[in-house]
């Protein structure tokens, strides 16, 4: 059936212009008002969901005194003053030494093909854990340094393996409620004091600032970069959660840099160019197989003229055959492999004595000239960079230095500790990058990290050892930092632009990370924790909740968080951090003008219940 116009019923006079204009009123004044509203709201920078939901309040770490602090660096109560903390609950016992993404307990869905299942294997989010890693049973706070680079509490990292097992290497030995480190390893029975004196008499570059920075692979209990630190040399000591159980968890308890990774199928997270020298001591790394596609990637993390020194199988057979279960022959001819191998890497025999053999990567372009894409090895071409290295598979190639850089090679580097103020030649390959803002970056830290000094007085002292700077962009902190008793893991976000080359340039170590991962450390293994803008920067990616959750896994006890963000970031970390336990207070900025503020929070130590 059709209807017209014709067909409606007539209203009374007067009554459709009235009853239309009552409802069209209505809508243009509701439209008005949201209007207003959603301009109120983003002109704050807010989303419409925060803007909806009650405002957190801040903690403080007690009651801030108006002798140290002005009313400007007070929290003020949000609305919902009332809101509750989020409440997060204690994680079972067997977790005390949980690493998401190198968890043994998910190895067996991963494939054995050199060993990948080691490598990171991040759980899904449904999976994620949304709970709080106990300490173990009897943990207390860590040996201050530099004691601690000699003894660790036992209840802190129980793990006996090693003492049992390689008791007459003199890696470590029980001594009632603590571990003692002697300095003994594999290949040095006269301890590491001795072993790296031998190895400085064959390296002359290891006295006098050359040598600045150093990788070691498979590093046990990092024995070789703790004595290291005395002489001046950081070292990133490197070793894979294994059977070993804890000896990354070793070093760093003790004081000594050190990341879980295992060269496998990634590459690793650093920059090419980036160490000055390698190290391996009998690291059980098969340097020879898979067409070398080890060493390649030592090559590329090395600097022209940078250091690769082994010790163990097969240096030194015509003595050390008969301890290796094989024949002189057999290990005669895996030496020879390798020689022909490192040669063809561009590699040179630069010095041996004794269980040392060392190489030096060739700084000059004539044996690189020689490379072409079809030669055994390859010469990467350029599809690649050779500074990316997040979930970046290694490739069976030479990375050849550049020729754009001059001063790249060790020799031509300024040594240490010149070499920490001087802006690099790979300033210019970071976007937005120059000398200039170098040398601002440095400037501005030396005032900030005075300020954040005045904020938490531990910082400076013995009571704080294990630093990390979560998103540095040059390592401007790590080097105002540089004459305090800590050292720092400056990590670039694998997102952001990649400045990673330009911290190790300096004479500083770091990383390549996403903060939507959980990092490659064991809990309880770092005194502070600083931010400078990730929840700004990263927001849009990741979940604070569980960035701030991955925090409190590697925060030691007793332990610091530097946050510095703007007010709604700041507010929104308060009910989290105290579902987390911890206690904040909320502080103005070195520039009292400044948007941003500081939060300056505390891990409490809290025993498990199971």
């Amino acid at each position: 059936m059709k209807y017209s116009k014709e067909d409606k019923p007539e209203r009374a006079a007067g009554a459709g212009a009235g009853a239309r204009a009552v409802p069209v009123a209505l809508v243009v004044i509701v439209l008005c008002a949201f209007s207003f509203y959603l301009g109120g709201v983003y002109s704050t920078g807010r989303s419409l969901i925060d803007a909806i939901q009650p405002g957190p309040t801040l903690l403080t770490l007690g009651a801030t005194s108006t002798s140290h602090s002005s009313s400007s660096d007070q929290p003020h109560p949000s609305p919902s003053a009332a809101a509750a903390a989020i409440a997060f609950p204690e994680c079972p016992a067997d977790f005390q030494d949980y690493t998401p993404c190198t968890d043994p307990k998910r190895w067996r869905r991963y494939g054995n093909y050199r060993l990948s299942f080691m490598e990171r294997h991040c759980p899904p989010p449904p999976d994620r854990q949304q709970c709080l890693v106990p300490p173990p049973k009897g943990y207390k706070p860590p040996i201050r340094w530099p004691k601690s680079k000699d003894q660790c509490w036992y209840r802190n990292v129980p793990y006996d393996w090693i003492n049992s097992q390689k008791s007459n290497q003199h890696w470590l030995a029980k001594d009632g409620d603590r571990f003692r480190f002697p300095g003994g390893g594999t290949m040095f029975p006269n301890g590491v004091g001795a072993y790296v004196d031998l190895m400085a008499a064959l390296i002359p570059g290891m006295r006098d600032g050359t040598v600045r920075t150093a990788l070691d692979t498979g590093c046990g209990v990092a024995s070789w970069g703790g004595d290291l630190l005395g002489r001046g040399i950081l070292t990133v000591s490197l070793a894979p959660r294994d059977n070993h159980e804890a000896q990354v968890q070793f070093a760093l308890e003790r004081g000594i840099p050190a990341i879980l990774g295992i060269i496998s199928t990634q590459r690793l997270p650093f920059p090419s160019a980036a160490f000055d020298m390698a190290h391996c001591s009998r690291c059980l790394i098969p340097w020879t197989e898979f067409g070398g596609l080890y060493l390649l990637e030592i090559h590329r993390v090395l600097r022209p003229g940078g250091f690769w020194v082994l010790s163990g199988p097969p240096i030194n057979y015509e003595n050390r055959w008969h301890g290796w279960n094989t024949t002189a022959q057999a290990q005669k001819a895996d030496f020879d492999r390798l020689k022909k191998m490192l040669a063809a890497m561009c590699f040179k025999l630069y010095n041996m004595k004794g269980d040392i053999a060392v190489w030096q990567k060739l700084p000059d372009g004539a044996c690189y000239d020689k490379l072409t894409p079809v030669t055994m090895p390859a010469k990467c071409d350029d599809s690649v960079d050779p500074d990316a290295a997040w979930y970046v598979p290694m490739r069976s190639c030479v990375t050849a230095p550049s020729a754009k850089y001059k001063k790249l090679g060790l020799g031509t580097t300024p040594k240490w500790p010149q070499r920490l103020g001087v802006a690099p030649e790979r300033i210019n390959v970071v976007p937005g990058s120059s000398a200039g803002a170098f040398k601002q970056d440095d400037a501005k830290w030396k005032l900030r990290a005075k300020h954040y000094k005045a904020l938490l007085p531990a910082l400076g002292t013995d009571k704080i050892r294990n630093v990390m700077d979560m998103n540095t962009v040059y390592g401007g902190f790590a080097a105002s930092l540089i004459k305090d008793p800590v050292w720092v893991m400056n990590v670039v976000s694998s997102y952001g632009p990649n400045s990673l080359s330009v911290v190790y340039d300096r004479g500083l170590i770091g990383v390549n990370h996403d903060w939507c991962e959980a990092f490659s450390t064991y809990p309880r293994t770092y005194d502070l924790l600083h931010l400078d803008g990730l929840f700004t920067a990263e927001s849009h990616r990741c979940e604070m909740k569980f960035v701030l959750l991955e925090m409190d896994r590697i925060l030691r006890p007793t332990g610091y968080a530097i946050i510095r963000d703007s007010t709604y970031f700041l507010d929104s970390v308060a009910p989290i951090a105290k579902g987390m336990r911890w206690s904040c207070e909320k502080r103005s900025t070195e520039n009292k003008a400044d948007k941003d503020k500081v939060l300056i929070c505390q891990k409490k130590l809290w025993a498990g219940k199971q």
